[in-house]
């Protein structure tokens, strides 16, 4: 059996949860919520990333940038490579997307911030 806390709402519930058979079940869960998020971190874990990217704008050299969803979570670090690579030369705003499918997962890479189109 192992504990995990739940970050799905506020109530931080610590679950148990113990693979029995290959049924997995979850304990001491407050919502519905810490259910679904134990078994998905177990079995797929995902997470959401921020970063930055590069310009070739002096006056801006770096704007900020996240993924439009959750992405593997074993697949952090290609991402993060994908996004160190780009250089923008363009001055784009909030919602942009900087990488479109990033590596086919799904998901895009898009500016946060308007820093660029602002100035």
């Amino acid at each position: 059996m192992e504990e995990m806390v739940c970050i799905e709402c506020p109530n931080g519930c610590v679950l148990t949860v113990e693979n029995k058979d290959g049924e997995i079940i979850v304990g001491n869960y407050k919502c519905k919520k810490g259910i679904t998020f134990a078994k998905t971190e177990l079995l797929s874990p995902k997470r959401t990333i921020s970063s930055i990217v590069r310009t070739v704008f002096p006056d801006i050299p770096v704007i900020p940038v996240r993924v439009s969803g959750d992405i593997p979570k074993d697949r952090i670090f290609d991402v993060i490579e994908e996004i160190n690579q780009i250089r923008l030369d363009k001055r784009v705003g909030r919602g942009h997307i900087i990488i479109d499918n990033v590596l086919g997962l799904g998901v895009n890479i898009i500016a946060t911030s308007s820093i660029l189109i602002n100035t």
